[in-house]
Formats: structure tokens, C-alpha cells, sequence
């Protein structure tokens, strides 16, 4: 090993180190306030209460985001739909998100850049500017990947739960309750089998009492969960409640409708296993039984017969 490279594993021990008792230090309990946090009787905090350590790395990571941070028509973008739509309401989450972006981008060619100083590679320029220009576009799109997967299971748990929701407001309903106070109530009963789902409900419940009119607050709950379904319930009660016609009997037909989809949606997913177990079969199972299979066969005929047709005794 050259000098070079003990001196790039030292300023590594050095930077991986001294990043670490930085952590250490900003994120490590302190008894003192555990004690006072103990002492105080004050009611706790807000649930979605944004933590310590949140606030510390936004403000760490701030000036990442306003490099790829958009500057203008943010509020009314796609991107700000889509944060909505994976449930992110928070103002801090546009700032880790672009900040993430912008750390990647150059994280992952300086550390190949580290790892070809170490280790001693030499690559040729244009393989070598490939690779930079794909490691920088990996980690540019790897935070909308993780941003995609996120929307995906959320709107899958909304879409799964959302007729059970709408049976209860169904009951509410005719029951003798208004739509508003079915809402209500289907929020806190959905909000022990689906947080997500009884979180969107109380937000609509909010809505309504902080004084926008029912279409709007319907209208906004499509608009946060993104899902088809949720987007054709609120058209319905629209309707419903510009003409006058039952709302029960609607919601009914809503909720046999989808609860048919989601089951048509779960069939769907079964008859694709024998597909997706395919591949797996082919290239890691059976090989491995041919091997075991004809093995010992092989071994044979190379040890006997292949002698034997040569003319070797």
C-alpha cells in the first residue's frame, strides 16, 4: 500500500469519525432535559409536532435544497400534489426531499471517485464520465423512486379500507345522521383499523368546521389521496346533495361497486403469481435440480464410458 493511499484512509478515519461524534453529540439524550421533560405537567405535544432533531437537519441540509429547490410555482405544482398524495404536509418535508436530491447527486461520483483513489483504478475518460453522469442521474431520481413507492402503498391501504368506510357511513347515514357527523364519526371508528384513512376523514371534518362548504372539503380529499375511487365517491355526493336524491342509496351501491373491484383487484393479483413464479423456477430452482439430478450421471459417463470410447483402460 502507497503512501497515497494510507493518507486518503486517514482523512476518511478522520471525516467518518468526526461526522459521527458530531451525530452523537447534536442527537444523544440529555438527562437534564429528561428530567425537566418529566417534571413538566404540561400537556404533551401535538402528535405531528415536528421533532428536534427534524428541525436540526433542515436546517443542516437547507442550503442543499435551494439548489434544486423549484423558486417559483411551487404552490400550485405537480410535485406538491404528489407530496400530498404520500401524505407529507409538512413544511420541511419539500426541503429534505431536494436536499436529499442535491446530496446524492454528488455524493455517489465523489465517493467513486474516493473508492478509484484507494483502490487504485484507472478507467478511461469516456467510461469514466459515463459513470459519473450515471451515478449523478441515480441519485438525482432515487429520492422520486422512494417518493413513488411511498404513494403507491398509501393509496393501495386507502383504496383497500375505503369500502369498509363507506359501509360505516352507510349506516351512519341511515341511521339519522347528517353527512357531516357521518363523516365525523366514520373518521374516529376508521382511524383504529386505518390511520391514514381516519386521518383524511378528520381532516375533512376540520375543514368543515373551520367553514368551507361540503363540496370543497370533499373536493380536497380527492385531491390529497389521489385515489380514482375516493375522486368518484366525492363526485357522487356532489350530486347527491344538488339534487336532492338519497344519500344512502347511494352510498350503497358506491361501496358494492368497489368492494367487487377490490376483490376483482385481489384475483387479478393471484393469477399473476404463477407468472411472476416463472422466472425464479427457471433460473435459480431448476438448475439447481438438474445439477443435483444429472450430477452424478455426468460423473459417471466421464469416469466410465468417456475411457471406454477413447480406447483407455
Amino acid at each position: 500500500m502507497s503512501s497515497i493511499q494510507i493518507i486518503y484512509l486517514i482523512i476518511i478515519f478522520v471525516a467518518v469519525f468526526g461526522v459521527a461524534m458530531a451525530i452523537f453529540f447534536q442527537f444523544s439524550p440529555n438527562l437534564l432535559h429528561a428530567r425537566l421533560h418529566q417534571l413538566d405537567s404540561s400537556p404533551p405535544a401535538h402528535a405531528h409536532e415536528e421533532s428536534t432533531w427534524i428541525r436540526t437537519i433542515v436546517k443542516l441540509t437547507g442550503p442543499l435544497a435551494k439548489l434544486s429547490l423549484p423558486k417559483e410555482g411551487w404552490e400550485n405544482s405537480q410535485l406538491r400534489i404528489r407530496f400530498m398524495n404520500a401524505g407529507y404536509r409538512s413544511t420541511t418535508a419539500p426541503i429534505l426531499f431536494f436536499s436529499m436530491k442535491t446530496a446524492l447527486t454528488f455524493a455517489l461520483p465523489g465517493l467513486f471517485f474516493l473508492y478509484g483513489a484507494i483502490a487504485g483504478t484507472a478507467l478511461k475518460p469516456n467510461v469514466l464520465l459515463a459513470v459519473i453522469v450515471f451515478l449523478a442521474a441515480f441519485g438525482y431520481f432515487l429520492p422520486n423512486a422512494f417518493l413513488e413507492r411511498h404513494i403507491r402503498n398509501r393509496k393501495r391501504e386507502i383504496f383497500d379500507n375505503f369500502p369498509d368506510a363507506i359501509d360505516l357511513m352507510t349506516v351512519c347515514v341511515e341511521a339519522g345522521l347528517g353527512l357531516d357527523a357521518a363523516l365525523a364519526r366514520v373518521g374516529e371508528e376508521m382511524s383504529l383499523k386505518s390511520p391514514i384513512m381516519g386521518e383524511e376523514l378528520h381532516l375533512v371534518n376540520l375543514e368543515l368546521r373551520a367553514g368551507n362548504t361540503r363540496e370543497k372539503a370533499l373536493r380536497n380529499l380527492a385531491l390529497r389521496t389521489g385515489v380514482e375511487e375516493v375522486d368518484m365517491l366525492v363526485a357522487m355526493l356532489v350530486q347527491s346533495d344538488r339534487f336532492g336524491t338519497s344519500v344512502a342509496d347511494a352510498l350503497r351501491v358506491h361501496s358494492d361497486t368497489l368492494r367487487t373491484k377490490r376483490r376483482l383487484r385481489a384475483e387479478e393479483a393471484a393469477a399473476k403469481i404463477p407468472l411472476k413464479l416463472l422466472f425464479p423456477l427457471i433460473f435459480c430452482i431448476f438448475p439447481s435440480m438438474l445439477l443435483v439430478l444429472l450430477g452424478p450421471a455426468f460423473i459417471s459417463i466421464y469416469r466410465i464410458l468417456l475411457p471406454t470410447l477413447t480406447g483407455q483402460q
